[in-house]
This record gives structure tokens, C-alpha cells and sequence, in this order.
């Protein structure tokens, strides 16, 4: 092992970007100050993270990235998103978040968590935000084009969208419990052949997920409760990075990041199904989403 902290760089899909396989989700710089956000990006620079994943909605997450944009701008593969499903709404949108970044385009415009039903029918017909995406990549304001979700029918939703649209990238949860639920993993496993085939980039969330928040006051900036362990974190962390065909977004919470990125940083093979088992039991971990709360 040199000095040099080195995670694995992959083709992301068709974008010829060769993305850090780990994108610094950023939603962790929502609430942050300024310096904060500033020895995060000093830390990003010592993995080598080089693709950054914000959104309109994750505070001032925007607002930080930018000064390191004036600077850096070629240096990260830059992707936001947005929750507006009309024409008018997200171009509006667009123009703010490339506003509050102080670039002139963004390398990724993703439509954020499209997964109920009402949502994508505005969003994917005529006038809806689909329209927006499409004239935001003939301007040249965004290059390519994605769709993200949480919850358990994402993957039949990103399916869906795929169906409809030729998206250059999909967002949605992964981890090795989910993929325990077997409707969730087979309709996981088909979305990811689609991808494959058409060379579309897999973005996967929720690494580290332990379950659902307990805990009103928790420590963390997440809405789950978090593996806290190294050794937990560096086996979920494994389990994802060992399907060679994802990408890892990071965690939503600046105290956690430097453990996944380490663990990320130690990745050397999938961990075993017993190994994951003896975790589940551990540290006590439950689904996520159950069918109500998709």
C-alpha cells in the first residue's frame, strides 16, 4: 500500500468521464459553513474524488461547491438535479443551480427521486420536465441526462423511465440487506442488465444503511440510522464496490465520509455472504423501506 490514496476509477457509462467508482455525494454540505466545506474538499482531493453529486434541494450545498469551482471546474465531473416535474419549473431551476454553482454547465442534470407515479407521467409528457432536459443538452447546459430514486420501486420506476427515455445515468438505494428482499433484487438485477447493455452509469445510495432512524436527536446528518463501526462500514462498503458494475455516492454526512472513503480507499474483493450475515445480526440491521413506507 503506497502513500497515495488511490480508489478505483471507472468508465462512467457513456459519458467518457473515468469517475472515482466513490462520488462525493453532496448532499453532506447542506448545513456545513463555509471552511467546513472547504476541509471536505481537501479531503476529496486526497482520495482522488473526482465527480461530485449536489442537488437544488440540499441546502447550500450548491452555494459551497462553488468557490471550489472557480478553481477546479475541470477537475470534477459536476451533477445536480432537480425536484421540479414541469417545463417551466425545473428550466427555471436549472439556471438557478448553475447560478449558485458559478458554472456555465453542468457535466449531469438528474431528476430528482422520480418515482411516484402522478410525478412521472408531468414529468416524462409534453411540458413536463423531460422537455426541459432535453433543450438544457442541445444548449450544452447540461451534457448528459439522469433519474434518481428512493424507496423500493425505483428500480421498476427507472425501468419504466428508461422505457420511455434513452437517460444516460439512474440513481437509486443499494446495499446488501436491501438485496435481500427478492422482488427488490430482481428488479434491481434487471435494471442493471438494461443499464449494462445500453451503457447507461449505475449510481447506487444507502451503503451504510443500518436501518431506519430510531433516534430523534441522532449525531448524524442522515434520515436512517448509520453503521458507525469501521469494520461494519468497511464490509458494506465492500459489498457494493465488489459489483463492479455500480458507482458508490457517498454518505450525507461529513463525520462519516472520512470512514466510508477509507474503507473505499481499503476495498480489495466482496466480502463473504457470511460475513454480511454476521453483521445483519450484530448490529441488529433492518430493511430500510418496508412495502408501506416505499
Amino acid at each position: 500500500q503506497s502513500e497515495m490514496n488511490m480508489i478505483n476509477l471507472e468508465e462512467f457509462g457513456r459519458t467518457g468521464h473515468q469517475s472515482s467508482r466513490v462520488i462525493f455525494g453532496a448532499v453532506a454540505l447542506s448545513s456545513v459553513s463555509q471552511s467546513e466545506a472547504n476541509r471536505i474538499f481537501d479531503l476529496l482531493g486526497r482520495y482522488k474524488i473526482n465527480h461530485i453529486d449536489t442537488a437544488a434541494s440540499y441546502g447550500n450545498s450548491e452555494l459551497r461547491i462553488s468557490p471550489w469551482m472557480k478553481e477546479h471546474r475541470n477537475h470534477f465531473f459536476l451533477a445536480t438535479k432537480t425536484e421540479k416535474r414541469t417545463y417551466r419549473e425545473a428550466k427555471d431551476e436549472l439556471h438557478r443551480s448553475l447560478d449558485r454553482l458559478k458554472v456555465d454547465h453542468v457535466d449531469l442534470w438528474q431528476m430528482h427521486n422520480l418515482v411516484d407515479p402522478v410525478d412521472w407521467e408531468i414529468a416524462l409528457n409534453p411540458g413536463g420536465a423531460l422537455e426541459a432536459f432535453i433543450e438544457a443538452k442541445e444548449q450544452g447546459l447540461a451534457r448528459f441526462v439522469g433519474v434518481t430514486g428512493h424507496g423500493l420501486s425505483a428500480p421498476t420506476m427507472h425501468s419504466r423511465s428508461l422505457e420511455k427515455y434513452d437517460f444516460d445515468t439512474v440513481l437509486l438505494p443499494y446495499n446488501y440487506l436491501m438485496m435481500q428482499n427478492h422482488t427488490y433484487a430482481k428488479e434491481f438485477n434487471k435494471l442493471l442488465s438494461t443499464c449494462t447493455s445500453r451503457n447507461v452509469a449505475v449510481q447506487t445510495i444507502k451503503s451504510i444503511a443500518r436501518g431506519p432512524s430510531t433516534d430523534e436527536s441522532s449525531k448524524y446528518a442522515v434520515w436512517y440510522d448509520p453503521l458507525e463501526e469501521e469494520a461494519a462500514i468497511e464490509h458494506a462498503v465492500s459489498w457494493v464496490l465488489g459489483n463492479p458494475k455500480v458507482f458508490l455516492n457517498s454518505v450525507g454526512d461529513i463525520h462519516l465520509l472520512p470512514k466510508v472513503l477509507e474503507a473505499a480507499d481499503k476495498f480489495h474483493e466482496l466480502p463473504k455472504d457470511e460475513t454480511m450475515q454476521a453483521d445483519v445480526q450484530k448490529y441488529k440491521m433492518t430493511p430500510l423501506f418496508d412495502d408501506e413506507r416505499n
